[in-house]
């Protein structure tokens, strides 16, 4: 029985430490977190550079490995310090924690793995977990309210985008037939959507009049449509803002259940939200 305890107790310091953003312990893990993800980003972009990486090939892979295996003990440490470890297996942040560990792992395993290295550049997604500090967490889960308020609006702009680009590059196809790039529909639709996002590539440019006044109505037309998805979303995100004014604010904290590693519980909470688990 006094053995189980003692389980327990370690198992809860490493969960404190691991999961929890407002303790001592687990404020430093996080700046060494935040410090060696950034590293090991670093390092994939130093080693893509070829004469960086033949002069200094032996440091960057002994680097890496120090950061993979700090990686690998996290995981691991993870695992053991909640009741349910699958549910942070299968969560999007174990999915990606492993995804972006094993890599150099295959790379000694796996013939041609080496393509693998790359998805290590994924650890800065964990960052996001990272940034979970108190002051945060109100001005995220608003932002996350009005994105999912405004999914509905955004996804009826897109549609309408799309069929407005099938549209004007047929016309335009029609306009220039085979003059300057403008071979097929298909292809008269991709310029369409680089001209109406104002990116501009230039590998494909109108050379008849009527072609080019019609590529300066598109032009404009683009402006206008690159404003309305965030205009969708900041009137969304004001309507929160002063909901949360005239309502009773709650506080939330950044503890995670011990259980199923649930965040942004209140500060008053004794059991989990989603599994009911005791805090």
């Amino acid at each position: 029985m006094k053995r189980q305890k003692t389980q327990s107790g370690w198992r809860n310091t490493i969960h404190e430490i691991i999961y929890e953003a407002d303790t001592p312990l687990g404020k430093i893990f996080d700046i060494v977190l935040v410090f060696l993800i950034v590293l090991s980003v670093v390092l994939v972009m130093l080693e893509s550079v070829k004469e960086i990486d033949a002069n200094h090939h032996k440091l960057l892979l002994t680097l890496e490995w120090v950061v993979t295996i700090f990686f690998s003990l996290e995981y691991i440490a993870r695992l053991i310090s909640i009741r349910r470890p699958w549910k942070y297996v299968f969560s999007f942040y174990g999915i990606v924690d492993f995804v972006s560990t094993i890599p150099l792992y295959l790379s000694y395993i796996l013939a041609g793995s080496q393509v693998l290295l790359a998805i290590r550049a994924f650890r800065l997604l964990r960052i996001f977990r990272i940034l979970k500090l108190v002051k945060f967490l109100g001005e995220a889960s608003q932002l996350k309210a009005a994105l999912k308020a405004s999914r509905a609006k955004i996804a009826v702009f897109i549609y309408v985008v799309l069929i407005l680009s099938v549209m004007l590059g047929t016309a335009m196809y029609l306009i220039e037939s085979d003059e300057a790039g403008f071979t097929s529909i298909p292809r008269s639709i991709y310029w369409t959507i680089v001209t109406l996002t104002t990116v501009g590539y230039g590998d494909i440019a109108p050379q008849t009049n009527l072609g080019q006044f019609f590529a300066t109505v598109i032009m404009i037309l683009g402006y206008g449509i690159i404003a309305v998805p965030t205009g969708i979303v900041t009137v969304e995100f004001s309507k929160h803002q002063k909901g949360k004014k005239g309502n009773h604010l709650v506080h939330t904290n950044t503890q995670a259940c011990p259980s199923c590693t649930a965040e942004g519980h209140r500060d008053d909470a004794t059991h989990c939200y989603n599994c009911g688990e005791l805090l």
